[in-house]
This record gives C-alpha cells, structure tokens and sequence, in this order.
C-alpha cells in the first residue's frame, strides 16, 4: 500500500462529457468509488457550454468546466480559435489539479478529456481512461502512451493500445437497467398503454436523432394503425413538432417525449427498440436484451457507430439499418423483423449474451490498484 494514499481518503478527478454516452458512466464510475470510499472526494472537469455542466451538478458533483471546441467540420473562422482554446484548456486544467491535489485522474472521453488527462500525466499523476467504443478515438490512442490503464469495453484492442495496459471491464450503465424482468408491468401501466400489443421503442441517444425522428414520422400512422405501439425520444429540437403531429393525426397509442428520465421503464415497456449505436446506449442494450434495430449516425468521429453496429451485428445480434437508407427503409424493416418470432428470439438471446454487468465497479477495482489501496 502506497503510504501517501494509507490512511486517507482518496481524491479523484473525472474528466470528460459532451453527451450522455460520457457523462452517466462518468458519474457510475464516480459513485461506485464513493461506495468504496464513502470519503472520497471527486472533481469532474467538463467543457464549458456542454450537458455534463448541468447533469454532473444534478447528480450531486462538482464540476469546473474548460473553454475546449472541437474543430468544426465545416470551414468557419471558428476554428481559428480552437489552438488559443486548447492552450488555455490545459494551463486552466494544470492549475485545477494544482488546487485539487488528484491522487488520479480518469478520462471518460469528450472534449475536457484529452488536456485534463495530458496534464495530469505530465505531471506524475497516476492516470486511468475508458475507451467507450469498439474503435477508439484519436485522442485516446494518443493518451494510451502516457497513462497507465486503460478499461475497455470490447475485445481486440490490442491492435490500438499497449496490450500491457488494457483491462476488459465493459461499459459502465445506468444501474437501474442492469435487471428489468420485473418491471414490465409497471412500465406498462406508466406509459398508460395496452399490454396485449406490442410496444416499439425509438430512442436517439440523449440528443436526440434527426433521421430517427424523420424516418418514424414518415410512417407512424401506418405502423399506429397495424396495431403497434410507440414510445418516442424525440430530443428537445424535434419535440414540438412530434407533439403536434400526434396531436392532429390523433394517435392515442404513441407517447411523445423530449428525454425519459426512467429509461429502465421505456426498455422494459418494449417489445423492439430502434436506436442509434453509440457505445452507451448498446453497453445498456445488451443488458436489457430486446430486440434492436441500429441505426448509426453518420456525425460521429471516424464512424464509431457504425463500428459499434457492426461488432453487434457480426454475433447476431441486431439489426443495422443505414442512416441514408432509415426514411425509405424502416417502415419494411420493422414489419419484416415483427412477423418473425424465430428471429425476434435470436437477437434478443444472442444481443443479452455480449451484456457485462458491475463495469463501473470493476473500474472503481482498477483505479484502487493504482493508487496502492489494494493488492494487484
């Protein structure tokens, strides 16, 4: 046991956000090392103007933010300032572990991650990072050479990091969703819908997805009046006109709403869920075990989702739907994918065999051996 960490609490710097896909496993990571530690003290660092300086607060952390931007895509005078940003990101996140004083710092991915987690290994400080995704991004391939562990959430990264630092731990979920076989029932009753018809779920991440959006609109009355079901995730951009489209077609079976807070419920409510394939949101499918369409998006650096779809697709267990091709082809999947009960039972038996539990605290596990408070 290391004696600067015997006999004290430890102190714990997260960094990363963006979206929900960094910022719930950020903080279940968070809270399963304060359920070790109950002591413990932990600072999240996020990007300022981001989601996680409104849900890190809300969950009961504190958080400081940094001026960093990615590059925009598009050509913009925008991106002349990012280098200015960068350099102030990292000279804010060195004066912020110079007052906190991290026993470690663990980067979840998203914006703040890679200076908060570049700054801190510069300076001797023992470093963690989760790569989320079955192909790891840029910045976490650059930060593999200077930290010293890196959890991940699929097999066969060796290709990418030094193999000599890589624990296969999964992703971390949202606890609630890790067993729902009994809420089916009272997700029923929550949604107000019938329980003798099947009930689809469509869900685009945290903010939303257009072409999720776009393709149900295009064919919500035909699938309504087939006698299906829908729980409908709009994101807040899209959510006034879903709203109002339900409301002038007159569709009392579709349930409109801008974010579900109780996504156990939705998932335990559905039949088959149609989804996009950030690593999140397919780490949380795997557990639940539904059926699922995946429907990557295309905004998303160096083609994550789709890589994601495709480990899962590979095994069985999904179905991949092209962003281009969702207007014109989803109505066709979906009829195909619900007339087929062999099928149906398949993907959900072989999408709940890649489901991996407790991540979050298998990460906690890591970071106590890193910093000497456990054996290795």
């Amino acid at each position: 046991m290391s004696d600067s960490i015997e006999g004290k609490s430890i102190r714990v710097i997260m960094s990363g956000g963006g979206t929900g896909g960094h910022i719930f496993p950020a903080i279940a990571i968070a809270r399963s090392i304060q359920r070790r530690d109950p002591n413990s003290d932990v600072l999240f660092v996020g990007a300022l103007g981001k989601m996680e300086m409104e849900k890190v607060p809300q969950a009961g952390f504190n958080i400081v933010g940094l001026p960093i931007v990615g590059i925009q895509r598009r050509i913009t005078w925008r991106n002349l300032l990012v280098p200015f940003k960068v350099l102030f990101s990292l000279y804010k996140a060195r004066k912020v572990i110079k007052e906190f004083k991290p026993d470690i710092a663990i980067g979840v991915g998203g914006y703040a991650s890679g200076p908060l987690i570049q700054v801190a290994a510069s300076m001797g400080i023992k470093c963690l990072i989760q790569e989320q995704n079955s192909y790891p991004g840029i910045t976490n391939k650059l930060l593999s050479k200077k930290v010293d562990r890196i959890c991940v959430a699929y097999e066969g990264l060796e290709k990418y990091f030094p193999p000599s630092k890589i624990v296969f731990t999964g992703n971390p979920v949202r606890s609630e969703v890790i067993d729902i076989s009994t809420k089916r029932g009272p997700a029923i009753s929550y949604f107000e819908l019938q329980p003798d018809l099947k009930i689809l779920l469509f869900v685009g991440g945290s903010l939303g997805a257009r072409t999720i959006n776009l393709s149900l609109t295009k064919c919500i009355e035909e699938l309504h009046n087939l006698g299906f079901q829908i729980i409908w995730q709009t994101g807040k951009g899209y959510y006034e006109t879903a709203k109002n489209l339900v409301e002038s077609t007159g569709l009392p079976h579709v349930k409109v709403y801008e974010f579900i807070r109780d996504m156990d419920l939705a998932y335990a409510a559905s039949d088959v869920i149609v989804s996009r394939a950030g690593a999140m949101s397919i780490s949380e499918l795997c557990l639940v075990g539904k059926p699922v369409v995946l429907i990557p998006s295309p905004n998303v650096s160096e083609d994550h989702q789709t890589k994601n779809a495709v480990a899962l697709v590979n095994r069985g267990a999904a179905i991949l739907l092209k962003d281009s091709d969702a207007p014109a082809q989803l109505l066709s999947v979906l009829k195909s994918l619900l007339a087929d009960e062999i099928l149906l039972n398949s993907l959900s038996e072989n999408i709940r065999k890649m489901g991996k539990a407790n991540a979050d605290e298998e990460i906690a596990n890591e970071v106590f051996k890193l910093i000497g408070q456990i054996e290795k």
